[in-house]
């Protein structure tokens, strides 16, 4: 059994038959496949069948049921989407952004903090109570690793718990608006609820004080750091990189840059202009929604088409990366 809402093949992927273009059906599913492979392995990493295996056929109990709301969220692509905006939300809380710009190499290895965090929800989502208690652990020693001064003289620790709860806030939110407009099954309100409900059980376990557990609450919560947030020079310089300047093969920038559109597309218009982000909603609302749409249904696509489901996808998006903030 799988989550629902990846364990079908893209509604009309494989149901179209062109008779009389045999070739040229065969040459786009190989392109199609090559362009979301591209992307794809940017958040797997290289070693991730074998990791994925490891998560997913480990003994035990697992924290979430089949039927929990967060197997369909964190088992969909449009975490693709979800992971990219959590990011620039994330970068606008000065302190966290100091811990990013002091302890992460993001521009030797851009890629390393996203298959990181898909390492992690991948365990807690999917994984044994086992392998999920062993990836809190890892992530909380990290923590309390990263500590330093920013830019602004104010000291910051990764392990303070209200920058804890801003980061799992930033994240939360993301992966469900991204799932709620790119999602192959969108969740009604009550299962709004419960995939929040979800988060903060791991959220507690990582030492978030009184996560929110309802889409109300998230909102709340969100609202109430909105004094605390500022566009700082290296926030913008990290959404710049990210948005533009991430090394790419050429087959891969058409679709990373669709992704990137949607993700902007779903930030709060009042963090636009802190990160010098774009605001054209017409253009948002048409292009923009229907080219990210595209891609995660590629990527949808292709996942399906090698026989992956969304837990092994999951699992697999976490690659080689190991248990870190």
């Amino acid at each position: 059994m799988v989550p629902h809402g990846w364990s079908h093949l893209l509604a009309g992927a494989h149901d179209g038959r062109v008779t009389t273009l045999p070739r040229l059906r065969i040459g786009t599913e190989s392109l199609r496949t090559r362009v979301a492979g591209e992307v794809f392995s940017r958040v797997a990493g290289t070693r991730g069948p074998a990791r994925r295996e490891r998560i997913l056929r480990a003994e035990g109990e697992r924290w979430f049921g089949e039927d929990r709301p967060i197997r369909r969220v964190h088992g969909d692509t449009a975490m693709f989407v979800g992971g990219l905006r959590a990011l620039l939300l994330q970068s606008l809380h000065p302190l966290a952004m100091a811990g990013v710009a002091d302890h992460s190499d993001y521009r030797q290895d851009p890629w390393g903090r996203l298959q990181r965090t898909s390492y992690f929800l991948a365990v807690t989502t999917f994984g044994s109570e086992q392998d999920a208690e062993k990836a809190v652990a890892a992530v909380q020693a990290v923590h309390r690793r990263v500590h330093g001064i920013a830019p602004d003289g104010r000291p910051y620790s990764a392990a303070d718990p209200h920058l804890l709860r801003w980061v799992h806030v930033a994240e939360i939110d993301s992966f469900l608006a991204a799932h709620q407009r790119y999602g192959a099954a969108p969740l009604s309100p009550a299962e709004c609820d419960g995939y929040v409900l979800d988060a903060s059980l791991v959220a507690t376990r990582l030492g978030v004080p009184d996560p929110p557990r309802t889409r109300a609450e998230l909102a709340q919560q969100l609202s109430a750091f909105r004094d605390e947030l500022e566009g700082t020079p290296e926030a913008r310089a990290a959404a710049r990189y990210l948005l533009v300047r991430a090394p790419l093969p050429a087959v891969a920038r058409v679709p990373y840059g669709a992704l990137v559109g949607a993700a902007v597309g779903l930030m709060p218009r009042w963090t636009r202009w802190p990160l010098r982000l774009p605001y054209l909603p017409a253009t948002e609302a048409t292009w923009g929604r229907l080219a990210g749409k595209g891609v995660v249904s590629t990527i949808r696509w292709a996942t399906a088409a090698r026989g992956a489901t969304a837990g092994d996808s999951a699992g697999e998006a976490a690659g080689e990366a190991e248990p870190a903030a």
